[in-house]
């Protein structure tokens, strides 16, 4: 017959066992939440980085586009310029598509340059102003050439 401090040392022992299972669970959840929360932020910054960076790009093919179309102002002579940009933003390759008449918010009806990242959902339009026609043409990210021929301006990837 089992007597009663024999009891409660059997009590004691599933107690003990009880809450280190309770303190793995838990803390295997609390670990579990903050993978999940941190991975989220990674990619919400990633993203933002990737609107940035498109954006900034965007600027500068715009300048550029700007630089040509003052060259070939009032000449029938071609004109070429090959610049360099990052390949990749936020590791992820893009688009840049001259575009006429864009549609989006604020740029109603004006010539854009389009950047689209391939892996994230960053989309940047830049509005271009020139005195050329701008021929709706597309490159990816990385050497890129912006030519006026025929008075018409585009851009086209430049293979090395």
């Amino acid at each position: 017959m089992p007597t009663i401090g024999q009891q409660n040392e059997r009590d004691r022992a599933v107690s003990i066992t009880l809450t280190h299972v309770l303190t793995i669970g838990i803390t295997t959840i609390l670990i579990a939440m903050l993978l999940t929360a941190s991975g989220t932020m990674l990619e919400s910054e990633t993203e933002r980085s990737a609107d940035a960076s498109l954006e900034t790009v965007g600027e500068r093919i715009a300048d550029e586009i700007g630089n040509v179309d003052q060259i070939a102002n009032g000449t029938d002579d071609s004109v070429t310029l090959t610049t360099e940009h990052p390949r990749t933003v936020a590791s992820s390759r893009y688009t840049i598509e001259l575009r006429t008449d864009c549609d989006e918010p604020l740029l109603d009806e004006v010539d854009c340059v389009t950047l689209t990242a391939e892996d994230t959902d960053a989309v940047a339009h830049v509005p271009i102003k020139t005195d050329e026609t701008i021929s709706e043409t597309s490159a990816t990210g990385g050497t890129i050439e912006i030519v006026y021929e025929s008075d018409e301006i585009s851009i086209r990837s430049r293979s090395r």
